[in-house]
């Protein structure tokens, strides 16, 4: 695999490769030229700023479609879930089934392993030069924290997706813990109890430092690190930890100064910043990703033939349970009205252009509201996304990492969870009807019922974000999947149903090219 080293210019973190046993190697180079370039402050902070740039890069080596945190949110977050389909491809059938958890050299099983150490490995490297660079004390603090944050933010993910869920796996292997880039070669996995310790006092330590910096929200634009960012992980990392109070802090102080979205705003197709957005990563003409970018694979205007063939389609299970007074409901092709045929199995017209009475039907939702019209060469399918869309083509488009939305949707579980009920209630009438969503909306339930009303408007209001399969796996909620005829609109070979328990209790494990090079891991399984 690769050698993962840092040296920053401008914007960009320039990575130098090696091989083999090189893969994850992050010890300084001690080269004269990476010793100069972390001699200040200044050019420190253009590695901090690299950071994000890692973030949403082509990663060629593991194909057509990996793209940083785009490709985590859409193919680890959605495709392994309950929530969204991908037209009717059958590219990610195994996955999707649960048959590539123990995989260990599928690239689904080795990606997220080798992106989120790289920017470990990268934030350490910072974090080893900071405190003797040159310059104020305060811009050392701040582009600590901002470094510390990346670092929490990536163990966050590496625990979900090759860890167990907190309920039942806080003594469980989950990933190793590199801390410094100073370890040795042979380095076993730490507890996930370990692992979320770790990224408590990474978040603990970075906040105490925005604060000490003097410039904790002086940020110019939302897709650089600052301090709300630092409180919605934090929320983030709690609800999945299961500390609801911290998750309820953190939650609120996160989206303090961040309204929700407009009705117009919830309609603009989730493709460019508004005021609801915390932390996004930034995509423009001049960063283009090309066929690679999450855009080109979710939004339903894009010009790339998976999309044109394959668009990302909504569950019937979830699309019936969204009122007809919410504005949502919109977001996604209802066929109820269409006086045509569709295929039940694949949702697919019949015909693939515009002589289909489908086709004609699904341009008429493409149009509204202001929305770009479709190609006569895009497929049309029942339940397909108009929620997202690009703002050029192939694929470009600023994704939306963390919003308003979702930290009311954590305070909501938190709320619940505290037995604060009547709170809970409020937030998702304020989430629903305060703020235009669905006018109609009120909410009387308690119990499981408003647990299960929480989930449910968790999955409306975030979907095609990346947190249905997460959200699956911390909740122990089953993988459920209905074809046509059990009233559902999946394909009939990913129609699945299976509990938290089974494939591996939903954990990926270690991926061949961390064991071969590090033989102190000693089990790869998470089974027991």
């Amino acid at each position: 695999m690769k050698k993962i080293s840092i040296i920053a210019l401008a914007l960009a973190v320039l990575v130098s490769f090696g091989c083999a046993k090189d893969y994850l190697d992050t010890n300084p180079t001690g080269s004269a030229k990476e010793e100069a370039f972390f001699e200040s402050t200044a050019s420190i902070k253009s590695a901090v700023n690299g950071l994000g740039y890692l973030m949403h890069q082509q990663y060629g080596a593991y194909g057509q479609g990996y793209n940083g945190e785009g490709t985590v949110r859409l193919y680890y977050g959605e495709y392994l879930g309950n929530n969204l389909m991908k037209g009717n491809s059958t590219t990610f059938r195994a996955a999707a089934i649960g048959d590539q958890f123990t995989s260990n050299t599928a690239s689904l099983d080795s990606y997220a392993w080798y992106y989120y150490y790289m920017l470990i490995g990268n934030a350490n490297r910072i974090l080893q030069k900071v405190a003797a660079a040159e310059g104020p004390d305060n811009e050392k603090a701040y582009l600590k924290a901002q470094t510390l944050t990346y670092r929490a933010y990536a163990y966050f993910y590496l625990a979900q997706i090759y860890g167990r869920r907190w309920s039942d796996g806080q003594d469980k292997l989950s990933c190793v813990l590199r801390l410094t880039g100073e370890e040795p070669d042979n380095f076993d996995r730490a507890t996930t109890g370990e692992v979320y310790k770790q990224i408590y006092a990474d978040l603990d330590e970075a906040i105490s430092l925005f604060g000490t910096s003097g410039k904790a929200n002086t940020r110019k634009a939302n897709y650089t690190m600052d301090l709300d960012v630092a409180y919605a992980i934090y929320a983030r990392v709690a609800l999945t930890r299961e500390d609801w109070s911290n998750a309820l802090k953190y939650a609120q102080l996160a989206r303090k100064g961040y309204p929700l979205m407009s009705v117009s705003e919830q309609k603009s197709g989730f493709c460019t910043p508004n005021r609801e957005w915390i932390w996004y990563i930034y995509g423009a003409q001049d960063q283009t990703l090309y066929y690679y970018d999450y855009f080109c694979y979710a939004a339903y205007n894009a010009q790339t033939s998976t999309t044109r063939n394959y668009p990302i389609l909504i569950s019937k299970h979830l699309f019936d349970q969204i009122p007809a007074t919410d504005i949502r409901r919109t977001f996604w092709l209802d066929p109820t009205d269409y006086k045509g045929t569709y295929n039940t199995n694949t949702n697919k017209a019949s015909k693939q252009n515009s002589t289909n009475k489908l086709w004609a039907y699904g341009q008429k939702y493409a149009t509204e509201e202001g929305r770009m019209s479709l190609l006569e060469t895009h497929c049309i399918f029942a339940y397909m996304n108009f929620k997202i869309h690009n703002e050029d083509q192939p694929g470009i488009g600023q994704l939306c990492l963390i919003r308003a939305s979702e930290m009311l949707l954590i305070e909501a579980e938190a709320q619940y969870q505290l037995h604060n009920e009547s709170a809970a209630r409020e937030l998702l009438v304020e989430l629903n009807a305060t703020s235009g969503r669905d006018p109609a909306y009120t909410c009387d339930k308690s119990g499981d019922d408003l647990m299960e009303e929480i989930k449910l408007y968790r999955g409306i209001e975030l979907w095609g974000e990346g947190f249905n399969w997460f959200d699956l796996k911390r909740w122990g909620d089953n993988i459920d999947r209905k074809a046509y005829k059990n009233g559902g609109n999946w394909m009939s070979n990913y129609a699945v149903t299976f509990g938290p328990n089974e494939k591996n209790n939903w954990t990926f494990t270690i991926p061949r090219n961390e064991t071969d090079y590090n033989k102190g891991i000693t089990t790869t399984s998470n089974n027991d």
